[in-house]
């Protein structure tokens, strides 16, 4: 009996996706109750950048990461990561969800919580070593609370708690990451903090994909945007996708949003 042939990737075939992508998503479409929430969305994420994703509430932001974790059902579409399926590449991924999402009562440290991003490599029922207690708190340095890791997480502020759930993407060792509005509700301190690791990140090589609300820093933070409002609108580098044109596309006719958006291209244009 001749043997079977090797697999490939679903998106080898297809020769707009590109294997070395971090994230490469083809015709995807999201469906709660029958409704669609995504419609055949078609994405390949840039390597070693900062991406924003940004849209409008409703637009389906959230939704998109989680289908890409496979959190959440697709209703047809493929996903894949480096040409792998996200089973076999779960290894390489982290992922910060929304604050609101996190059960803050649960009686842990903030160590201990870090400690969680470490169990892929402890694995489940064993013991937090020594090393890996370690590396934990060399993450909580990096986000500032090396001085709060014996502290209950309930007894954080918002901006400490989203600085200990980066920490704990960080003990991940991942080479991308999705952040599901980690500077909402944080104090500028922790938000020069956040985007400080971010831009550590894509300099070790990582990719980082984060939903983002606030259009007025996406020229400063990010180097590529991904707009969307239920399909893609536009996707690439900020300086190419990030006008006015297609920010009009993407919200429609609001006002205030895109005049804040209009004053951050201008003073990227200004280079100031």
């Amino acid at each position: 009996m001749n043997a079977a042939p090797p697999t490939t990737s679903a998106l080898a075939q297809r020769p707009e996706h590109s294997e070395e992508s971090p994230l490469s998503v083809h015709a995807m479409t999201v469906a709660y109750d029958r409704k669609p929430v995504l419609w055949d969305i078609d994405y390949d994420a840039p390597s070693e950048a900062l991406v924003a994703i940004v849209g409008p509430n409703g637009a389906g932001k959230s939704t998109m990461i989680k289908a890409c974790l496979g959190l959440i059902p697709k209703a047809s579409g493929t996903v894949e990561f480096w040409g792998q399926a996200h089973k076999r590449a779960r290894s390489r991924i982290g992922y910060v969800p929304q604050r609101e999402s996190v059960d803050w009562d649960f009686p842990v440290s903030a160590l201990d919580v870090v400690c969680m991003g470490r169990y892929r490599k402890i694995g489940w029922c064993r013991p937090v070593s020594r090393a890996h207690k370690r590396v934990a708190l060399e993450c909580l340095e990096r986000v500032g609370m090396a001085d709060f890791a014996k502290r209950q997480i309930s007894q954080l502020s918002g901006g400490q708690q989203q600085r200990v759930f980066l920490a704990r993407a960080l003990a991940q060792e991942s080479d991308l990451y999705f952040m599901d509005e980690p500077f909402a509700g944080v104090d500028a301190a922790t938000e020069r903090a956040i985007i400080a690791v971010l831009r550590d990140l894509r300099a070790e090589g990582k990719t980082v994909i984060v939903v983002h609300h606030d259009l007025q820093t996406v020229p400063e933070y990010f180097d590529h945007a991904l707009l969307l409002n239920m399909r893609v609108v536009a996707a690439g580098p900020v300086e190419h996708v990030f006008t006015q044109e297609n920010l009009h596309k993407t919200y429609g006719g609001r006002l205030t949003l895109l005049s804040e958006a209009a004053e951050a291209i201008a003073r990227r244009d200004r280079g100031g």
